[in-house]
């Protein structure tokens, strides 16, 4: 990968990190925080996705990243976007946000297309992120992949797209609409 397809990637999902502080509803980031990642075209491993160092938080229920974007920031988010890619190598961001019946409904009626996997299908020895993409991508990649998690395991939506602005600016359109039917 060169210097400037990594110097496109850190602008772009900077951009889209600002987009999330602005509009993202701060009830949608789960207890683990939420990443947001974007891979350099053909990326074939961790340090080949940024993220953000530490992740986003809700500090006083504002949106706060906590770290800078960093190559490898993320390894959940980056293997989930790499296995992304091996189904649509297009599809070159993810985020995650809390699960929720609320979103899932608003995500209906955004017309997306979302899957589910069941962690308790879940191969031995397989990481989640390998194992529940790659299960929901077998007829495309969706819009959304979620779980209702499991034991220590806290259930999460992931959003997909082709770039983090995408995303970003999917997570906004949730973010109002939860909002609104509050």
């Amino acid at each position: 990968m060169s210097e400037e397809e990594r110097r496109i990637v850190r602008e772009r999902l900077a951009e889209a990190v600002q987009e999330l502080v602005k509009y993202m509803d701060s009830s949608l980031i789960p207890e683990v925080g939420t990443n947001i990642v974007y891979a350099v075209p053909k990326a074939r491993e961790v340090q080949d996705v940024a993220g953000v160092a530490g992740r986003i938080v809700h500090l006083k229920g504002i949106v706060h990243p906590v770290g800078p974007i960093e190559f490898g920031a993320s390894d959940h988010m980056a293997r989930a976007v790499l296995t992304a890619m091996k189904f649509d190598p297009s599809v070159r961001s993810v985020a995650n946000i809390r699960f929720s019946e609320e979103a899932l409904g608003v995500m209906n009626g955004l017309m997306l297309e979302i899957c589910e996997f069941d962690r308790v299908h879940e191969p031995p020895g397989i990481q989640t992120m390998d194992w529940g993409v790659a299960f929901c991508c077998k007829k495309g990649v969706p819009d959304a992949i979620f779980d209702r998690g499991a034991v220590g395991k806290e259930a999460m939506i992931r959003i997909l797209g082709e770039d983090p602005r995408k995303v970003a600016q999917m997570i906004a359109r949730i973010s109002i609409r939860c909002q609104d039917r509050r």
